[in-house]
């Protein structure tokens, strides 16, 4: 059965068909075809089941709450508050809309939104001070990667659901890992600048950094209030989803006054059709990694990968490697959907405590993202330089030294603990 369900998979996505449809169609040829006595049926089942979950609630609330920021004046604030941060240094501009992406990440949860939101006011601004349009549009492609690490994420609810974990601790423990990935970021932004010779910009004064401060105040403290609800015992993860819409709704509306209903009504129609993509992926993937685990072949490729070695390095690294080469083809949600249940007896034979193995599966799979070919952030900042006739080649091109940066993080963040899940522990 997992030979028909993989070799199906596996031809359909070379054959260009979208993700889900691909493993749905899979997961039915391996029942059809297979030595399992089930009817195809049974697919449209637990395509209903996986989805009908609480905490998977939390996925639709946070799309919107990011829409309704990015078209709300909260992220163009933000690019303020990084200009008053990091302006005046070499290629400020550049570690503008890294630092940018945090912030933002920090809110909308998805790696695109960031990248639409940030990079659609940073690489104009970019090319327009001598930037390469292939390297400003790779910055922030590269940036958006910060999106579903810093929490809240997406992901992180996905795995907290398919793993039994908290999804506040997977919250938590993300902010190390983003931090990190910002700084090796910067530092490449910085080295491409010296060697472009990107001219400096001029420095900031105190006064201009109190005022940005001051103007982003109210969506700064909009993950310090998710977290805080979450552990405080005041809303679940779901209900924080919720929170978020309510807030970012009042703040973009009524206090930064810069939504409007027909705006409201395009960002509702745009999260519907966001969430009804991942949806659909869940379900098809869960029905697939049901059909693994019932036939047993999860448990034949964690012995297989034991077998390899016994050294925890080793392992690590080979997870590692299987999460990179997944992310250039599969979407995140179908990979820790379908990954997650064969990695965590693995892990868990080593000693490693399941809420890394969430940290270190959601940071490979966004390093996916700006991986080609299935490099979505990749596509979302092209479009950001179509006027500048620049291929998605040229910006691939420009995205390697942060692919290698980024990969030499995930080696940081999978074999210390202390960056994967260091801040969860120094808190409890």
């Amino acid at each position: 059965m997992a030979t028909i369900m993989f070799s199906v998979l596996i031809f359909l996505i070379f054959l260009n068909i979208p993700v889900a449809v691909s493993i749905g169609l899979a997961s039915i040829a391996g029942i059809t075809f297979g030595n399992l006595p089930l009817n195809p049926v049974v697919v449209a089942q637990r395509m209903f089941t996986s989805a009908d979950s609480f905490p998977f609630m939390a996925i639709p609330f946070f799309m919107l709450a990011g829409g309704l920021m990015e078209h709300g004046g909260i992220s163009r604030r933000l690019v303020r508050l990084a200009s008053a941060m990091v302006g005046g240094y070499r290629g400020g501009l550049g570690l503008i809309t890294i630092l940018a992406s945090a912030f933002f990440g920090a809110i909308s949860g998805s790696n695109p939104a960031t990248v639409a939101a940030i990079g659609g006011i940073m690489v104009p601004s970019m090319i327009k001070k001598g930037y390469p349009p292939a390297f400003a549009a790779s910055i922030a492609a590269a940036g958006g990667t910060l999106g579903v690490v810093i929490p809240p994420s997406i992901p992180m609810i996905t795995f907290g659901v398919v793993a039994g974990v908290s999804i506040g601790d997977l919250f938590l423990a993300g902010f190390g890992p983003g931090l990190l990935l910002a700084v090796v970021l910067s530092l490449v932004v910085v080295i491409q600048s010296a060697r472009l010779d990107i001219p400096r910009e001029e420095p900031r004064t105190r006064g201009q950094l109190f005022s940005a401060v001051k103007d982003s105040i109210l969506a700064i403290i909009m993950p310090l209030i998710i977290l805080g609800g979450i552990y405080g015992g005041i809303f679940t993860p779901t209900e924080a989803g919720a929170v978020a819409v309510i807030y970012s709704l009042l703040i973009s509306a009524f206090i930064y006054r810069e939504l409007d209903l027909k705006t409201i009504r395009t960002v509702i129609i745009k999260a519907g059709i966001s969430t009804s993509v991942v949806f659909f992926v869940i379900a098809t993937s869960q029905s697939m990694s049901w059909l693994i685990t019932v036939s047993r072949v999860s448990a034949e490729i964690a012995a297989w990968i034991v077998s390899i070695s016994s050294n925890p390095f080793v392992l690590i690294t080979l997870i590692n490697v299987i999460l990179l080469f997944l992310g250039i083809f599969l979407e995140t949600q179908a990979i820790i959907l379908l990954m997650a249940p064969l990695l965590l007896p693995i892990t868990a034979s080593i000693g490693m405590d399941p809420l890394m193995l969430g940290i270190i599966m959601v940071v490979n799979t966004s390093v996916g993202m700006i991986t080609p070919p299935m490099a979505v952030n990749l596509f979302v900042a092209v479009s950001l330089v179509k006027d500048y006739n620049v291929r998605l080649e040229d910006i691939t091109r420009k995205i390697f030294a942060f692919l290698v940066a980024e990969i030499l993080a995930v080696m940081l963040i999978s074999n210390f603990p202390v960056f994967s899940i260091g801040i969860l522990r120094l808190v409890k």
